[in-house]
């Protein structure tokens, strides 16, 4: 019954808390599952991304896995402004301004404090929807923006507030959560075209300046780029062809013979 004093007074968030906040039946969490479905399940494959990679560089693997469930919670109050909530042809982007859209989809973080905060949230887990993006630069909005050459967009308005990850544990979320976005439009996912767009994306962050507050060595960034490889490979692999499957698909693709049986 004192744990969770306990916990707020020494700011330690124990396992067995992360266990209850880990249950996906936790109203948050079922909240996000059902208004926003798309953004649910790219949290599951971002956290068994994220987890691997813990596990493999002695991270605490079960905060991750449970910081990755809440990193993205905020996007329940707007769903439809996110594209892996949209059905195919409905983007209400289309109608806005880049500088708009770059605002909303920004503000899915300061959404996700105010819902960690009434749903008490430990501060280790809030520092995942703060730190899983960053200051990076919303790229696709920025670049729409800049094609105004009348126009003279503010940096500021097409970045997040931040603060960079400053914990291994964020860090491994913040390249997780690109590389899993990246992943899910691959035309062709080969364990090469995979293991390239891993390099591809880790290296970027890396260039941008968001791993430079987080206590990584190389050594640690170049174990967990090998761990998503090999996640995202078994995600993505290629499904064999069997011949009983096929000839029953022809079978069952044949047209039915008038007096047949």
């Amino acid at each position: 019954g004192v744990l969770p004093l306990a916990e707020s007074f020494t700011k330690i968030t124990t396992d067995q808390s992360l266990l209850e906040l880990a249950d996906v039946n936790r109203p948050l969490l079922r909240r996000l599952s059902l208004e926003a479905p798309g953004t649910y399940a790219h949290s599951i494959n971002v956290a068994n991304l994220a987890e691997a990679a813990a596990r493999e560089i002695g991270a605490n693997a079960l905060l991750v896995r449970v910081g990755v469930y809440y990193h993205d919670i905020g996007k329940v109050k707007k769903p439809q402004y996110f594209v892996e909530n949209q059905p195919p042809g409905r983007n209400p982007h289309d109608k806005l301004k880049p500088v708009t859209s770059a605002g909303i989809v920004r503000e899915h973080v300061n959404d996700g404090l105010e819902l960690a905060e009434e749903a008490r949230l430990p501060d280790t887990v809030k520092a995942f929807i703060t730190e899983h993006h960053g200051t990076q630069k919303i790229g696709f909005f920025w670049d729409r923006a800049a094609e105004h050459p009348d126009i003279e967009p503010n940096s500021k308005d097409f970045r997040y507030g931040g603060p960079k990850p400053q914990s291994r544990e964020t860090a491994i979320v913040l390249i997780a959560d690109s590389v899993e976005s990246a992943a899910r439009v691959l035309q062709d996912p080969t364990p090469e075209g995979i293991a390239e767009l891993v390099d591809r994306v880790a290296g970027f962050k890396i260039s941008e300046g968001q791993l430079d507050e987080a206590p990584l060595t190389m050594r640690e960034i170049d174990l967990i780029k090998q761990q998503f490889v090999k996640v995202l490979t078994s995600m993505y692999h290629h499904r064999l062809d069997y011949p009983l499957q096929n000839s029953q698909a022809a079978e069952a693709e044949e047209p039915a013979v008038p007096g047949a049986s």
